[in-house]
C-alpha cells in the first residue's frame, strides 16, 4: 500500500495556485508572491491577503469580546430594578455571570490569534479583491459548535449515515469544504479507510475547536439557547469532547472560494451545508470542485438547495442541479432526500425538521477553469473607474434624501403630520401617502434605537 499523502503535498498558494514550500520559521511560503502564510495556533492560515484576514478576525475577536462585556454591564443594570421577580433576578444573575465566563474562555481560545501582532493595512488585501463576508461572524455558526460536539440529539449520526451510503468503499484522499468545526470529517475519517480527510473553514473559531476536540482535548463553553425550555437552561456551560481521531485528519484556514489545494489533489470533495452560502452561481462552483478532483474522484453535496440570490434565473431545482453538474464534467450523478431534524438543541424549544438533499456524482473529464474568484469589482479596487449608476443604487439614494430630509424636521416640536406636511410642500410625496411612509421609517428607527440600546 502506498504512503498516506501528506498535507503538505497538497497545498497551494491561494493566490496563483504555485505549489507552496516550508518557510524557514514555520508555516509555508509562495516564492513566487513572495508571501509567507502562517500558522494560527497549528493549523494553515492560507488566505490570499494573509495578514489582512488576521487583523479582519482580530477586529471580530476583539467585537465579540465587547458584546459579551456590554451584555453583562446591561444585565448589571437591570438587576438594580428591586421589583424584580426572585425568579428573574436569579435569571439576570446566571446570564450575567455565564457572559463573564464566557469573555474569559473565549479569549483564552482564541489567544494565538489576539497574539499575532498589528494587523497589516487593507491594501493587498483590496487589491486581490478578497474580503471576508461581511454577514459572517465569529460567532455566526456558534450553534453549530455545540451540535458538532455537544449535544446528543442524533444529528450528528444522522447526517453520516446519510453521507456514508453514498460514498465510496475506501475514498483516498478528502476535502471538506466549509466544515465548520469539522464534526463531519471527523465522523466520516474515523468511519472509512481514507488516507487523508482535510476540513477546510474560513472560520478561525469553528476551525480551531474542531482541530483541538479531535486531538482529543476538552473545550468548555457556554450555550446560550434562543428559546431556552427553562430558567437553568437560558446559559448551559458545555464540554466539547471526543476520542482522538485516527491519523489524518488535517484542519485548514482558507476560503473555499480560493481554495489552496492543487489542481486534481483529490479522490473527494464533500461540499455539506455550502452551497446556499456562497455568492458563486452553482454552475461555477461546480466547475472550481471538478478542478480539486482527480479524474474518476466523487463530489459529494449535502444540505439545502435554497438558494439566496435576487436572480430568480439561478435559483435552481434539484433537476437543474443535477443537469448542471452533468455539464460541468461530471457523470454518474445519483441522488437522494431525507428529513432529519437540525438544530434541536437539547435546551432550547427552537428546533426543526429539514429535508436535505444529498448527490454524487464522479468526475468524467476536466473543464475549463473557473477564473479567479474576485469578491469586489474594478470600481470599488481601484477607486478610479466611474461608480456605476446601478438602479439598486438610484432607489436608495432616492429613499435617503427623503429620510435624510425627515431626520432633519425632528426638532422636538413637529409631529408625524406636521413633517408630511411639509413633504407635500416640498413636492416630495403626497400628504397621506407620507404619514405612513414617515411612520414606518420612525417606527425602524424606535426599535432599532431600543434594540442598540
Amino acid at each position: 500500500m502506498a504512503d498516506a499523502p501528506e498535507l503538505a503535498d497538497l497545498l497551494a498558494c491561494p493566490r496563483c495556485d504555485a505549489a507552496l514550500a516550508p518557510a524557514q520559521d514555520e508555516g509555508f511560503e509562495c516564492r513566487g508572491c513572495q508571501v509567507h502564510y502562517p500558522l494560527l495556533d497549528g493549523l494553515p492560515f492560507l488566505f490570499s491577503a494573509p495578514r489582512a484576514s488576521l487583523g479582519e478576525w482580530q477586529a471580530r475577536v476583539h467585537h465579540e469580546l465587547r458584546r459579551l462585556e456590554a451584555r453583562a454591564e446591561k444585565i448589571e443594570s437591570e438587576l438594580l430594578d428591586k421589583e424584580l421577580l426572585p425568579l428573574t433576578r436569579e435569571r439576570l444573575e446566571q446570564v450575567r455571570d455565564a457572559c463573564r465566563d464566557q469573555h474569559a474562555k473565549l479569549a483564552a481560545l482564541m489567544a494565538p490569534l489576539l497574539a499575532g501582532g498589528e494587523p497589516a493595512t487593507r491594501e493587498t488585501y483590496i487589491a486581490l479583491r478578497t474580503r471576508l463576508p461581511s454577514d459572517q461572524g465569529l460567532n455566526t455558526y456558534y450553534q453549530n459548535v455545540h451540535r458538532d460536539w455537544a449535544w446528543a440529539t442524533g444529528e450528528n449520526a444522522a447526517a453520516a449515515d446519510i453521507v456514508l451510503s453514498m460514498l465510496p468503499e475506501a475514498p483516498g484522499r478528502v476535502l471538506v469544504l466549509g466544515a465548520g468545526s469539522g464534526r463531519l470529517a471527523y465522523d466520516l475519517h474515523q468511519c472509512t479507510k481514507a488516507d487523508l480527510t482535510v476540513a477546510l473553514d474560513f472560520n478561525p473559531l469553528l476551525a480551531g475547536i474542531g482541530a483541538r476536540v479531535s486531538r482529543g482535548e476538552a473545550i468548555e463553553l457556554w450555550e446560550f439557547p434562543i428559546a431556552p425550555r427553562s430558567a437553568e437552561d437560558c446559559a448551559v456551560l458545555r464540554e466539547f469532547d471526543a476520542e482522538p481521531a485516527r491519523p489524518g485528519l488535517e484542519f485548514v484556514l482558507g476560503d473555499a472560494l480560493r481554495a489552496p489545494f492543487r489542481k486534481a489533489a483529490f479522490d473527494m470533495v464533500i461540499t455539506p451545508w455550502l452551497v446556499d452560502i456562497v455568492p458563486l452561481d452553482f454552475a461555477e462552483l461546480a466547475t472550481r470542485v471538478n478542478g480539486l478532483l482527480a479524474k474518476g474522484g466523487s463530489w459529494m453535496n449535502f444540505g439545502s438547495l435554497a438558494f439566496d440570490t435576487p436572480e430568480e434565473s439561478r435559483c435552481y431545482t434539484l433537476e437543474e442541479c443535477v443537469a448542471l453538474v452533468g455539464q460541468t464534467g461530471f457523470d454518474d450523478v445519483e441522488y437522494r432526500t431525507d428529513r432529519i431534524p437540525y438544530m434541536c438543541s437539547p435546551a432550547s424549544r427552537h428546533g426543526r425538521m429539514e429535508e436535505v438533499v444529498s448527490f454524487r456524482a464522479r468526475k468524467d473529464k476536466t473543464v475549463k477553469t473557473a477564473s479567479r474568484y474576485q469578491s469586489l469589482p474594478e470600481w470599488l479596487v481601484t477607486g478610479k473607474e466611474a461608480v456605476p449608476a446601478l438602479p439598486s443604487f438610484q432607489m436608495q439614494a432616492a429613499s435617503n434624501r427623503i429620510y435624510a430630509f425627515v431626520m432633519g424636521l425632528i426638532d422636538g416640536q413637529r409631529s408625524i403630520a406636521d413633517m408630511a406636511r411639509l413633504l407635500e410642500a416640498q413636492k416630495l410625496m403626497a400628504q397621506q401617502e407620507a404619514e405612513g411612509v414617515i411612520r414606518d421609517f420612525m417606527i425602524r428607527m424606535y426599535e432599532d434605537s431600543r434594540r442598540s440600546s
